[in-house]
């Protein structure tokens, strides 16, 4: 019996991610009632929804109250700003949408950094406190930790699609939903509830009130997305991981600068195949579901600039970022310099977006002068029009060096140890021993050389392979599947390794 009461218990050391078996025992009971009711739209949302708030709910504990605060406030914001007659009501309602929805995110993920450098700043020993567990305690008697501010996972994710909900209904590019239940579907979808991607309101809201299709093709694709994005996480990502990447950037002066530089490129190959590996599997999730997720990844590192860069990472944060952040600034309407400052003002606070900590408005800071010069470079160069292979070559490879430069800060856990991995390499390289190192991490280098090699070869052996799948006959998917699934749970290490991108 209480085994069967785990279930439904939350367990901060074991959530409910993708790559856990108990998630897909979870979505075959969803598959299997849904299989059950999806003619039935209103009866199919409310079932989803209710499935969401359990998923967020085994992935976050009581964090899925502040999820259940953001989608009652946003709705109703949304309906005040749609109804009201008076432009003053409506630039009240979504000013106070992006002030709520901006505070909490402010509050439990930037609370440290705030007070850390109010510290430094001004020499003061400030400490911070959880007001929300303190008022808990005080009401309730409960006995939450008030000295700690826990991260609820996806906040960064689902504010932003609420802002953007309301933000659209202002503009007039969207109709506030129907039902509060709808609208809490569109928040909580559970595919991509906590890491991505981020879905406009103009995208998903008209789904929830169309008639449930999936096409033979679509399944087969959907299959597809999902054992790519697994065999990327788990056989890929977390093995160089746990093997070699992490070791590394513990304790960077414990290794060579060679080691130093091979594991920041197996970082690169990294986090592409852990967050992309989740995207692939969401969308396919989602899919199977009869729902439509926006592509979130375009072979990031074939990008040909830093510019190309960021319209292939993360599509729907950086044209979420552009939309909402660049152009309200004013875009490049206001001559080049305010363009570039634009542009640096949209990549600082990218970066910040991704953590509370400098070495993320560095490496947004790095990353927006790249996309400042790039705009100057292209201007002067006699290549930039240039289709010859070997000036392609060229333009990726730069491409590829500066945004895996950029991610030593991003990657490292605190700005001495950005330093000490910067000095191994410029000082200890230590040439001598390169063989010793790739053969003691041969398979560590054998799996980094796989997964580029997967990123980089063309698109149309991608396709072919893809369209084979898709066209294979049903037990031919299951054979493939099977085979999968067993190879990649092979290699699975018992240390599970969580998405890189539910930190932020």
């Amino acid at each position: 019996m209480s085994a069967l009461w785990d279930i439904f218990l939350y367990n901060p050391e074991k959530p409910l991610i993708f790559t856990r078996m108990f998630f897909w025992g979870f979505y075959f009971v969803v598959l299997l009632i849904y299989s059950l009711i999806y003619k039935q739209r209103a009866a199919r949302n409310v079932f989803l929804f209710a499935a969401s708030l359990f998923f967020y709910w085994k992935t976050s504990g009581l964090f899925f109250l502040i999820l259940v605060f953001s989608t009652v406030s946003d709705f109703y914001l949304g309906n005040l700003i749609h109804h009201s007659q008076k432009k003053g009501w409506k630039k009240f309602g979504v000013i106070m949408s992006v002030v709520v929805n901006l505070f909490l995110l402010s509050y439990f993920k930037y609370a440290y950094l705030f007070v850390d450098t109010v510290n430094s700043l001004f020499q003061l020993d400030l400490e911070v406190i959880n007001h929300l567990a303190l008022w808990s305690n005080r009401a309730t008697g409960t006995h939450f930790e008030v000295s700690a501010i826990l991260l609820p996972v996806g906040i960064s994710f689902y504010t932003f699609q609420t802002i953007s909900y309301t933000v659209d209904i202002y503009r007039g590019k969207v109709n506030p939903v129907k039902h509060i239940l709808d609208f809490g579907f569109y928040v909580s979808f559970f595919p991509q509830l906590v890491a991505g991607p981020i879905v406009r309101a103009s995208e998903f809201i008209p789904q929830l009130y169309k008639r449930y299709s999936l096409s033979m093709q679509e399944f087969g694709f959907a299959l597809f997305l999902i054992l790519k994005g697994l065999f990327k996480k788990m056989f890929i990502g977390d093995y160089i991981a746990l093997n070699f990447v992490d070791r590394v950037f513990a304790n960077p002066v414990g290794y060579s600068g060679f080691e130093n530089l091979s594991a920041l490129f197996g970082y690169s190959l990294q986090v592409y195949v852990d967050f992309s590996g989740y995207t692939d599997i969401a969308i396919g999730v989602a899919l199977l579901l009869g729902f439509r997720l926006p592509k979130n990844f375009n072979s990031p590192y074939k990008a040909t600039s830093v510019g190309n860069f960021w319209k292939r990472w993360h599509i729907s944060l950086s044209t979420w970022l552009k939309d909402y952040l660049y152009i309200p600034l004013g875009g490049n309407r206001k001559g080049r310099i305010m363009t570039d400052v634009n542009l640096m003002i949209t990549m600082l606070l990218g970066g910040l977006w991704h953590g509370a900590s400098w070495q993320f408005v560095i490496w947004g800071g790095l990353n927006g002068l790249g996309l400042v010069v790039y705009k100057l470079w292209r201007k002067v160069s006699p290549y930039e029009k240039s289709k010859h292979p070997w000036v392609r070559f060229w333009k990726i490879f730069n491409t590829f060096l500066f945004i895996t430069f950029t991610r030593i800060w991003f990657r490292s856990e605190s700005m001495e140890k950005a330093n000490q991995l910067i000095h191994q390499v410029l000082n200890d390289f230590n040439i001598r021993i390169i063989p010793e190192v790739l053969w003691n991490y041969r398979l560590v280098f054998a799996v980094m050389t796989l997964g580029y090699f997967t990123h980089w070869v063309s698109e149309t052996w991608k396709s072919r392979l893809l369209n084979a799948f898709i066209d294979s006959p049903l037990w031919a998917k299951i054979l493939i599947s099977v085979v999968t699934v067993f190879v990649i749970y092979q290699a699975w290490s018992s240390d599970l390794q969580p998405f890189i991108y539910f930190q932020f």
